[in-house]
């Protein structure tokens, strides 16, 4: 069953910039997972996936996924409140999977941090 979730939260900012950084919102954090399938074999996480689903916890929502067939690796986009919770689904992989997870931002969000500071 696939959710409909939203990337971020579109801004209006105020055109004076002195007011732009005094506004504020609350949202997930993205992360780019890298995953390294074991012995070079995405079988044995296919066959989990058929058999069990994604596996994701409360708060955690799976946006995209893109494979590099010839390095067995997969690259997706996740969101969650925190580090930790995105830990509890990969606990679910560990034995099937090598994770690196690399917090990220939208260009967006990480342009208007200037904007901001301006």
């Amino acid at each position: 069953m696939k959710r409909a979730v939203k990337l971020g939260v579109a801004l209006a900012l105020p055109a004076n910039r002195d007011c732009a950084a005094k506004v504020l919102y609350n949202r997930l954090m993205l992360f780019l997972v890298i995953e390294q399938f074991r012995d070079n074999n995405p079988n044995p996480v296919r066959e989990r996936f058929l058999r069990d689903g994604r596996m994701l916890p409360e708060g955690v929502v799976y946006h995209a996924s893109w494979v590099d067939p010839p390095r067995a690796r997969c690259y997706q986009i996740m969101e969650a409140p925190d580090l930790d919770q995105l830990r509890l689904w990969t606990n679910s992989w560990e034995d099937l999977v090598d994770f690196e997870i690399v917090p990220v931002l939208t260009s967006q969000d990480y342009w208007a941090k200037f904007e901001s500071e301006s």
